[in-house]
């Protein structure tokens, strides 16, 4: 199973116990996934897209938790192809679809209906428990998370702005800044940090998978860590072998064509001791003089001898 499949089989466990959460999570599903049917005569069916058992499942659950309604996907009613989805009916007792329509502010005391296109009503979302309830039933719905082996990257997928621009706001309200980008005919709310991914798995109480990725942040931050090590230790050889190799040559070449007689004490030595210890580093040089010497003191004289050579070369 995928990490995104694992996130959402542990939020469909998690339901709301206080009714105004329920309507939180069940505005959430309305919102992204589901429909309403008004036929000619005013009589109203709920439709909903039936391909996330998952989704199917919490909605049932909702609707006996908070209405005491027992539904099932009825049969007998023609589904309904909506934008190339299809939909499936699941309540049409006029009492009841009215009851759910009204408790989530859909339906107002006239018989008029809110668009799914207006986005939720924020009375069902103002208090900070329904916020991570619709956060968590619409992640459901609509979100989906890359696998964070390869990179960090969860996002919504709303079918109207309103939805994004609610979702969006909603994020903000919990300090998770969003971004929102339109592709094709859908908008997406997305987030390509793994420190927010993990405060929004918190907000949506996905505690398992929030630890889940976090032992994988940690992984991948000590690999990277130890692989900048160690790229930087070998930069740092390859500097010091090709630096020995040409301070090597220099002295090689100032003995042919100049002679160790002809130059300072120090120099002589630093030279006698570089040959004779060709892999050494510059303090392990030092130690090796007579008196030793410090690593910038064994610096400035290489430097000095790389300097002749360059001058009896030209």
């Amino acid at each position: 199973m995928s990490f995104s499949g694992e996130v959402k089989e542990e939020l469909v466990k998690h339901t709301g116990t206080a009714r105004h959460c329920l309507l939180a999570e069940l505005a959430a599903i309305m919102t992204a996934c589901g429909s309403v049917s008004v036929a000619e005569d005013g009589d109203m069916t709920l439709f909903l897209q039936t391909e996330n058992e998952l989704v199917v499942r919490k909605c049932f659950t909702i609707l006996k938790k908070a209405f005491n309604i027992d539904t099932d996907i009825l049969v007998v009613v023609p589904e309904k192809h909506e934008n190339g989805r299809i939909y499936k009916p699941f309540l049409d007792q006029q009492r009841e679809v009215r009851s759910v329509l009204m408790a989530l502010r859909m339906l107002d005391e006239a018989g008029q209906l809110r668009k799914m296109e207006e986005g939720v009503n924020p009375m069902l979302v103002r208090n900070s428990c329904c916020k991570r309830a619709f956060l968590r039933d619409s992640f459901l719905c609509i979100g989906s998370m890359s696998d964070p082996r390869k990179s960090y990257h969860l996002e919504y997928v709303c079918s109207c702005e309103k939805h994004a621009e609610d979702l969006q706001s909603l994020l903000k309200t919990f300090d998770i800044e969003a971004k929102m980008v339109r592709r094709k005919k859908y908008f997406v709310v997305y987030l390509k940090e793994g420190s927010e991914i993990v405060d929004l798995l918190n907000v949506m109480e996905a505690h398992v998978s929030l630890m889940n990725l976090e032992n994988l942040r940690i992984y991948k931050e000590m690999r990277n860590s130890v692989n900048r090590r160690v790229n930087c230790e070998a930069a740092n050889i390859t500097k010091t072998v090709t630096a020995a190799s040409k301070q090597t040559e220099d002295i090689i070449y100032i003995q042919k064509h100049y002679g160790f007689n002809n130059l300072q004490d120090n120099l002589r030595q630093m030279a006698e001791v570089r040959l004779q210890y060709p892999e050494a580093t510059l303090q392990e040089l030092g130690h090796f003089l007579d008196p030793p010497v410090g690593k910038s003191g064994v610096n400035h004289r290489l430097r000095k001898l790389s300097e002749l050579a360059d001058r009896i070369r030209s």
